[in-house]
């Protein structure tokens, strides 16, 4: 494509990016697909002009649950780019079934989509759609494999341990049993929970999230642990 002025007009795309874990938010994820994604703009003279990331949103989930592919197709409606960029078809979907209609989507509106490691695969030949949909089928297959591998250790681990799950209960943490026997301690004198939120908020004591401590948070924890067992844990 040239300008007026002779000059080629570098072809201008969006960069989809996805990563399905809230803990890979902070990772390397968007970092390598982004590099991925740039590496083969430069070579193509491609000008990525908005990146859309996907924090934290499965590859099984349909359009009305991605807030960044929502986004972006509104972009793409209203500013005229007509060509979106990924790393890989996984990070589109890892359901066949999803895959196959967010690429319809896009290609019905007469958007373009390449997936920078596979670049033929979003074509509508028959051979590559037979290839594409193959692939997306294996990435289906690895996700679900993947959920029942997780789905057994949780289930070992419940039967050895008698609990699994990733996030520990207030109290668990270095320097939290302290606290929770200093509540429970203002508790047994007849302090009301919010009095002792309140205690715990003009010490200047920090809870684990969010900005102060609330009646209802104290209440949760001393109902769910008692300080004894927290002080054998740490």
């Amino acid at each position: 494509m040239e300008a007026e002025d002779g000059i080629a007009e570098m072809t201008k795309a969006f960069a989809y990016l996805r990563v399905s874990g809230k803990s890979q938010v902070g990772g390397d994820g968007f970092t390598r697909q982004l590099e991925a994604i740039k590496a083969y703009a430069k070579a193509q003279s491609i000008r990525i002009v908005e990146v859309f990331r996907e924090k934290g949103v499965s590859g099984t989930l349909e359009l009305s649950e991605r807030p960044a592919f929502t986004a972006m197709m509104a972009a793409l409606l209203a500013n005229g780019t007509r060509l979106v960029m990924i790393e890989k078809l996984d990070r589109l979907a890892r359901d066949l079934m999803i895959q196959e209609t967010l690429l319809g989507q896009m290609q019905k509106a007469g958007f373009e989509l390449i997936a920078v490691e596979e670049p033929d695969l979003c074509r509508n030949d028959p051979t590559r759609i037979l290839l594409r949909q193959f692939m997306g089928a294996i990435a289906q297959y690895e996700k679900s494999m993947i959920v029942l591998k997780l789905r057994g250790a949780r289930t070992r681990k419940r039967a050895s341990t008698g609990r699994c799950e990733g996030r520990k209960p207030y109290g668990f943490r270095p320097g939290e049993a302290a606290i929770v026997e200093r509540m429970a301690s203002l508790r047994a004198s007849g302090m009301a929970y919010q009095r002792i939120a309140d205690e715990l908020n003009t010490a200047g004591v920090n809870p684990r999230t969010g900005a102060r401590w609330y009646g209802k948070t104290v209440d949760g924890i001393l109902a769910r642990t008692s300080p004894q067992r927290l002080g054998d844990s740490t």
